[in-house]
């Protein structure tokens, strides 16, 4: 299983948000780059960054950031936030992003997610973020009657190289993953399943190595590394995770966000 760390970036900054209230960003470091560097150092093999002022307004706006990140590490990076339209999501693939997440065009425009993966073979993921099952849109501020399992089925038809499922509820609250919702989603699908939110310990994610064989393959970890909770190279050790150039590129990750 791939340990994923985050940068969530809002006004060029590093933040996490608790349960995806803008209102309740806490500001972890002003150089998300130095972050960066610091999870490649402490052996990370992927980087999941999220534009959360380009998911809010629909817009990619931390690019010059992103640029700058992607020119400095020699890991994958992927990126979501705002990717509603081919033309951003190229520009992110322009800029060397190795992957790019799909949210809201998901359930809005499915008809262009099809169009994205069969450009981008390999290239294009689904974040599924949900509160209590449903699909949540727009920067997690609307929630949709959208079943989250529904959704997923569906993108992995369309082409989708994997799914990043996130519980709003959990995201930031250090209480977990819910992994009855992962499994739940798994089951549905043959694609690989990436868990997001809640993540607070070591022992958490021992307890979704359960789910690696229904295909739950990578954890993004965010404010448990930030707080310290969690060290990023015991994380690495305790699930055994491989380096990521052994692993096939049609999930770029333990994988792959």
């Amino acid at each position: 299983m791939n340990v994923i760390p985050a940068i969530d970036l809002l006004d060029g900054k590093c933040v996490r948000l608790y349960q995806g209230d803008y209102a309740q960003a806490q500001t972890f470091n002003l150089d998300p780059i130095v972050v960066a560097h610091q999870w490649v150092e402490q052996g990370a093999t992927r980087l999941h960054l999220v534009d959360l002022d380009g998911a809010k307004t629909g817009q990619p706006i931390n690019h010059p950031t992103i640029q700058a990140i992607v020119n400095a590490v020699a890991i994958p990076v992927q990126v979501g936030g705002g990717l509603r339209s081919r033309e951003a999501v190229e520009s992110l693939i322009d800029l060397g992003v190795d992957q790019v997440i799909l949210g809201t065009v998901a359930v809005e425009n499915p008809q262009l997610v099809t169009q994205l993966c069969e450009a981008f073979s390999g290239q294009i993921l689904v974040g599924i973020d949900a509160r209590h099952g449903k699909v949540a849109t727009r920067g997690w501020i609307e929630t949709s009657e959208v079943l989250a399992t529904d959704l997923a089925h569906q993108m992995a038809q369309l082409g989708a190289a994997g799914i990043i499922y996130t519980d709003i509820h959990r995201d930031g609250t250090l209480q977990g993953p819910n992994k009855q919702a992962l499994r739940e989603l798994a089951e549905v699908v043959a694609i690989p399943v990436i868990a997001s939110g809640g993540v607070s310990s070591v022992t958490d994610l021992l307890g979704l190595l359960s789910l690696e064989p229904l295909g739950v393959t990578g954890v993004i970890v965010g404010k448990a590394l930030y707080t310290g909770d969690v060290s990023l190279k015991e994380a690495i050790q305790a699930v055994g995770q491989g380096r990521w150039q052994d692993v096939p590129p049609d999930f770029g990750g333990s994988m792959l966000a």
